[in-house]
């Protein structure tokens, strides 16, 4: 059984080498992103059996994407390949001015033509009602009317008894026809949202906890991301977790957000409780912050493992740099007397 299904497109994603541009470097490397996807392999590399549902282009970005996540043990049986829209596709250049570090070509993409139908289609249904977490995004609903109405429908028709989460990754370009009154409409319907303090205010004029719980009263889960500060929950019985977030050396922020999402839901999906969650989130940030990809290795097992039992004055000596974490150093136990 799959536990987790993230629903959105994904693109071919092209980057010079690191410290040039794109504007006169020789090479450029070739890779994926996506928030969905970059969601679902983070969740497949914490252990989470997981799918990925969207459409592609029958070209050969499509079949990169497809392999990346496959290779990511990430099922794509859900992946409907399109003969006659075209992947996706955006390039990074970390060193334009910041209007233009991004540069999306997604425009009538094989992605944007998913509709209300394609959650009727092929296996996707019942691997809908029987998992346990269905992740979306913000983006999606943003790509067109008919991805609209197709993340609309799923919010409202709730298939099976799976956590609906929902990830605002607030795009301004992409709500300009709607605007940010709808994306919080559909981001109330979800069981657990995530959004940063920055993109509240920019999205919805909100500046803090309270105003955005207003905002969103229904969701069961609110986690607020506060960047270099930390992450908070707002649970629906009043219940706050707050943990401050890990010291690291950044290299890139792109993706940091995704990896955040992917470490929390995966310590949700076992019963970890939201100190727990918030924590692997952070861990999984700092991980993607340290790299120039949208994706970074994620922590070891032994890692984690240290990194969530910490006491909170440990948490907060931990740093993650390009060479990896570094933890606090336990001093052993003294073995008392054995006489």
């Amino acid at each position: 059984m799959t536990d987790a299904i993230c629903l959105g497109e994904a693109m071919a994603m092209v980057t010079p080498p690191p410290g040039e541009s794109l504007a006169t470097c020789d090479e450029l490397s070739l890779s994926i992103g996506g928030a969905e996807a970059n969601v679902a392999l983070g969740l497949s590399s914490l252990g989470v059996s997981t799918a990925w549902a969207s459409r592609l282009g029958d070209d050969a970005f499509g079949e990169r994407v497809g392999r990346t996540l496959q290779n990511g043990e990430v099922d794509v049986s859900c992946v409907e390949r399109d003969p006659r829209r075209r992947t996706g596709l955006y390039a990074k250049d970390p060193a334009a001015r910041a209007a233009d570090r991004m540069l999306y070509y997604r425009a009538g993409s094989a992605a944007s033509a998913m509709g209300p139908d394609f959650l009727r289609t092929g296996r996707l249904p019942g691997m809908l009602e029987s998992a346990r977490l269905i992740h979306t995004s913000g983006i999606t609903p943003a790509l067109s009317a008919e991805c609209f109405a197709m993340i609309e429908e799923l919010l409202t028709r709730r298939p099976g008894e799976a956590l609906v989460s929902f990830d605002v990754n607030w795009r301004p370009a992409l709500w300009e026809d709607r605007g940010a009154t709808e994306l919080a409409r559909l981001a109330d319907r979800a069981d657990v949202v995530l959004v940063g303090r920055d993109e509240a205010e920019a999205a919805f004029d909100v500046h803090d906890e309270q105003q955005l719980r207003d905002l969103l009263p229904s969701p069961h889960l609110l986690v607020i991301k506060d960047e270099a500060a930390g992450a908070v929950t707002l649970q629906a019985d009043g219940t706050r977790t707050q943990v401050p977030a890990l010291a690291v050396d950044v290299v890139e922020s792109v993706g940091a957000g995704d990896a955040f999402a992917a470490g929390y839901l995966a310590e949700l999906i076992r019963g970890g409780d939201q100190q727990r969650a918030l924590r692997s989130g952070h861990l999984c940030a700092a991980a993607t912050l340290t790299v120039p990809t949208d994706r970074g290795p994620l922590p070891t097992q032994e890692t984690t493992a240290a990194a969530l039992s910490s006491s909170a004055t440990e948490w907060r000596t931990i740093r993650a740099s390009t060479d990896g974490f570094h933890l606090p150093t336990r001093s052993p136990r003294p073995e008392g007397n054995r006489s």
